[in-house]
């Protein structure tokens, strides 16, 4: 689901605690946003995130660029809301 403000604000990144992901918001181009997330495994083996989690939010910061690449491509791919990154997403490092 599109929350209504992405047409005007960007949702802030936040970590889900149940789920143990990170929950963000993409833009389109076209105004609206596409919700994603990635878990924090992802974060911890593939950006040297602690697997704990309390610096999720911060990691994901520090790589939103690559982050809003990933959603972009598999959306372009076909992939729909909400799309959960996985480290494939990233190729290799």
């Amino acid at each position: 689901m599109v929350p209504e403000a992405c047409a005007t604000v960007m949702p802030a990144a936040f970590f889900h605690e149940d789920t143990g992901a990170v929950r963000f918001w993409v833009p389109t181009g076209e105004g609206t946003c596409i919700g994603a997330s990635v878990r924090r495994e992802v974060l911890h083996y593939r950006f040297g995130a602690d697997l704990d989690g309390h610096d999720a939010v911060a990691t994901y910061e520090a790589h939103r660029d690559e982050f809003a690449a990933a959603v972009l491509k598999r959306v372009t791919g076909g992939s729909r809301e909400p799309v959960m990154l996985r480290e494939a997403d990233f190729g290799a490092h």
